[in-house]
């Protein structure tokens, strides 16, 4: 697998800060996790809490159902994590060189963090209670807090417990690409929030992404 991120030379593109990276894994935890089976590349896609306090360079924990091989595959292995933020398409015709000189092309606009790791499988049963109730506990704050892991009756709650595997990925290295439109003039920029804007809600968090990076 590639060591990084394709990064333009012109370096306009690439996010080091570590507390905009935390920010987006948090924001989008839904995250591609690859590793290398036994007949090549495996893509999942699994929830993954960063910890920013557990290691050098944080964390990631979450679980997966035990019948997914990823746990056993990808055991010590060095896996690869994407974290996608908010993304859209581009019209050339946003852009105020358009009617200057005609040379523009669409292009999109994108704001991803890549984490490195190796793998560790947990099926210590305290561990997963423990990490589901704080899971649990972190996403329902977001949608008033209705549900909590003490709910559910014990016996299901257990049997539960008994069909799933922790995963644990200590984070060794962390890039950042954040493709918002940074290489273009001031004039462009301005045409291309207005463009976003003008698509209300679907846009909304790209525009944000945007005009954070000014």
């Amino acid at each position: 697998m590639s060591r990084s991120l394709y990064q333009p030379s012109h370096g306009f593109f690439q996010q080091q800060d570590a507390a905009t990276l935390h920010a987006l894994m948090r924001a989008h935890p839904l995250a591609t996790l690859v590793h290398v089976g036994p007949h090549g590349p495996v893509a999942d896609v699994v929830p993954l809490e960063f910890v920013a306090d557990a290691g050098e360079h944080g964390t990631l924990r979450g679980h997966v159902p035990r019948a997914n091989p990823v746990w056993q595959q990808a055991q010590g292995q060095e896996v690869l994590v994407l974290f996608h933020g908010p993304q859209g398409y581009v019209s050339p015709g946003w852009y105020a060189t358009k009617a200057e000189h005609g040379k523009v092309v669409p292009t999109w606009n994108y704001a991803v963090v890549q984490a490195r790791g190796p793998l560790r499988a947990i099926e210590d049963a305290a561990w997963l209670r423990t990490e589901l109730g704080r899971l649990t506990a972190h996403h329902e704050a977001a949608v008033g807090g209705h549900w909590a892991l003490e709910d559910a009756p014990a016996d299901f709650t257990d049997k539960l417990l008994g069909v799933i595997v922790g995963i644990e990925i200590p984070v060794a290295s962390l890039e950042g690409k954040f493709k918002l439109s940074q290489n273009q003039p001031a004039v462009n920029r301005d045409g291309v929030e207005a463009g976003l804007e003008a698509q209300g809600a679907p846009a909304a968090a790209l525009l944000e992404r945007m005009r954070a990076t000014r």
